[in-house]
């Protein structure tokens, strides 16, 4: 993150300030859209369970050097947004390094710098993972985009999009609950949605 971006007297400056001091209750997530902060609520029992069924299977086939972060500020820099997706992949020694320069202060990763990252739609926030999320991470550009949704009009869908150029993604994956998707390069593996719930 440039120090641009950390600047106070700029207006993303003064939101990222008031972010990183915010008193959330235990659980609820606040992410800066469209220059202001949104305090998102805590997943419900269904999110819980595929994060942690998505979560147990990218463990398995995470590239060397790389974690898995659930409360992971994610900027994206060319639109001034912050979100905390539900899951993101982070190159683990760069995570390590933002610690020891930000201390306590919570010090968003740029998206282009993450190779995945998961959203797990609520009925609430459908609506925003399939449109205005998708748009910011393909301008980011996140290399991989996770929508795990189970309010698809046309049934409970997963659907990985990949190749950002441009602000949108090249390619997408898409399959229904209780099938598989492939999850490609650098992970190499295959994400089995038959236990999602519905």
């Amino acid at each position: 993150m440039t120090a641009e971006a950390l600047d106070g007297s700029t207006q993303w400056g003064r939101l990222l300030r008031a972010w990183q001091h915010m008193d959330v209750p235990d659980g609820w997530r606040a992410e800066i859209d469209e220059g202001r902060i949104i305090v998102v609520p805590p997943p419900t029992s269904g999110l819980n369970l595929i994060a942690d069924l998505v979560s147990q299977r990218l463990y398995s086939c995470l590239p060397d050097g790389y974690g898995l972060y659930q409360t992971l500020g994610v900027h994206i820099a060319r639109l001034d947004k912050l979100y905390v997706p539900d899951l993101v992949v982070f190159e683990r020694a760069e995570l390590a390094q933002r610690a020891a320069d930000a201390g306590e202060d919570p010090l968003p990763v740029d998206g282009a710098d993450t190779l995945l990252v998961v959203e797990i739609a609520s009925k609430s926030n459908a609506k925003d993972d399939r449109t205005k999320k998708l748009w910011a991470y393909a301008h980011a550009p996140v290399p991989a985009y996770l929508l795990i949704d189970r309010f698809d009009e046309r049934g409970p869908m997963v659907t990985l999009f990949t190749e950002p150029e441009g602000g949108a993604y090249k390619h997408e994956d898409r399959v229904p609950f209780g099938e598989t998707i492939l999850v490609p390069d650098p992970f190499f593996s295959s994400l089995h949605t038959h236990a999602f719930p519905r």
